[in-house]
């Protein structure tokens, strides 16, 4: 039986698994993506696909703290299209 991996949602801090969540990657270049596969390198950091987590890490600047560079706009707007469209 394969194990299921949990990670945690940065917006709300609760452990759910990978597969539920989504991730946001930063590669080796400083790129940073939306990983729809959860295969992409890269440093990475989940959210749920609530749209209420990811006002809070907006608010919060959390998502920049973790992965430790400044974000751009558009990938909130791609975050916020992606939990919409779910």
């Amino acid at each position: 039986m394969k194990k299921i991996v949990q990670r945690m949602c940065m917006g709300c801090n609760t452990k759910k698994d990978k597969n539920d969540l989504i991730r946001i990657v930063m590669n080796k270049t400083g790129e940073i993506a939306i990983d729809k596969t959860g295969k992409l390198p890269g440093k990475g950091a989940y959210i749920c696909d609530n749209i209420n987590c990811l006002e809070k890490i907006i608010k919060s600047k959390r998502l920049e703290k973790v992965l430790k560079t400044t974000i751009d706009e558009k990938i909130y707007k791609d975050l916020r299209r992606v939990i919409i469209d779910k």
